[in-house]
């Protein structure tokens, strides 16, 4: 049987939700294959993992633009240098566990998973296939580190494989497939069971609110989009997914209570159905994650992006995880 290990990183849902839904059509299609799922960073020390991932959503949320120098920093100042440096001596533990699993396949959707696989594979700790899934629309140069040692690089659009050829990257290292995301975007739903399930009136158009969850706008940003989405359209409903933040919710709830909208504003603290509600949905409004913009783009939905993170343009383009692991036939 053989082995293949996903790696993965906790900085955003991105990551995580790309890794979820290959190991998900790996798992469902090829029954002589082992998968394993692993969040690389916090595998190697979780108390590290929570201080940069909580790092991560402060400046994303109340410093945007103290976030795009560092963003920028990390590409060839002194940040890159420290975060290849670290990835270096972590990647010391990361081999106790492939020595343990033996892959024939590493899938990272991550740049320090990827980093610390072409630092193994530069020591000669291990000789499997390397794969790395870019998980956005522009090329960051962390992706590219030992990027020698890495097999095959996965991208989202053709302009993202002339700017890594650019890089002196090997042409047949580099596939034009799009972001994996779930085949359940692909799928057609009971418009009138899903709102049903969710209370909503079948009758009225939908407005899917992304509030950002952990990894959000910060509260009151996220407050006053969605007072304005209550305000600006009277005549649509609004499903508003406040994730993992209760204190995001409890404010979420107060608005509608103060304004007495229970009967077309709708708040989910958590939900697995994103698909089905993007199937009934007439828009979406998100900050720019690329794993949700990707599922909106695949889900044919019409996107205001809100508040985003001062980067390069994102480009489009999608691809559905049953496609994309066809790749590995």
């Amino acid at each position: 049987m053989k082995k293949i290990l996903i790696f993965y990183g906790s900085y955003g849902g991105g990551h995580i939700s790309a890794a979820k839904s290959i190991k998900q059509e790996i798992e469902e299609n090829y029954k002589d294959i082992e998968v394993k799922m692993v969040d690389c960073i916090e595998y190697i020390n979780k108390y590290i993992n929570k201080l940069t991932t909580e790092a991560y959503k402060e400046l994303a949320k109340k410093a945007p633009l103290l976030w795009k120098y560092a963003y920028k920093d990390s590409q060839k100042g002194p940040l890159a240098k420290i975060s290849t440096t670290s990835n270096r001596l972590m990647s010391h533990k990361l081999n106790i566990l492939l020595q343990e699993f033996k892959p024939d396949l590493i899938i990272s959707t991550h740049p320090f998973g990827t980093q610390m696989c072409g630092v193994l594979k530069k020591r000669k700790k291990i000789n499997c296939k390397i794969a790395t899934v870019l998980t956005d629309y522009h090329i960051h140069s962390q992706w590219l580190v030992f990027n020698e040692y890495i097999d095959y690089f996965f991208v989202s659009n053709e302009q993202m494989k002339e700017d890594m050829i650019k890089c002196n990257i090997q042409d047949n290292k580099i596939f034009v497939t799009g972001i994996p995301v779930s085949e359940k975007f692909l799928k057609k739903f009971n418009r009138k069971e899903i709102c049903k399930t969710f209370n909503l009136d079948f009758e009225k158009e939908t407005v899917l609110f992304f509030a950002g969850g952990e990894f959000g706008l910060g509260r009151n940003t996220t407050f006053m989009t969605l007072k304005a989405l209550e305000r600006l359209f009277p005549k649509m409903q609004v499903v508003a997914i406040s994730g993992k933040n209760p204190k995001m919710k409890k404010k979420f709830e107060d608005l509608v209570e103060t304004t007495k909208s229970q009967d077309r504003i709708k708040i989910l603290e958590f939900t697995d159905k994103v698909p089905e509600l993007m199937s009934i949905s007439s828009l979406v409004v998100t900050k720019a994650g690329g794993l949700t913009i990707t599922e909106s783009l695949t889900s044919h939905l019409p996107i205001i992006i809100i508040n985003p993170i001062p980067r390069s343009r994102r480009r489009k383009c999608s691809i559905s995880s049953r496609q994309w692991c066809s790749y590995l036939d």
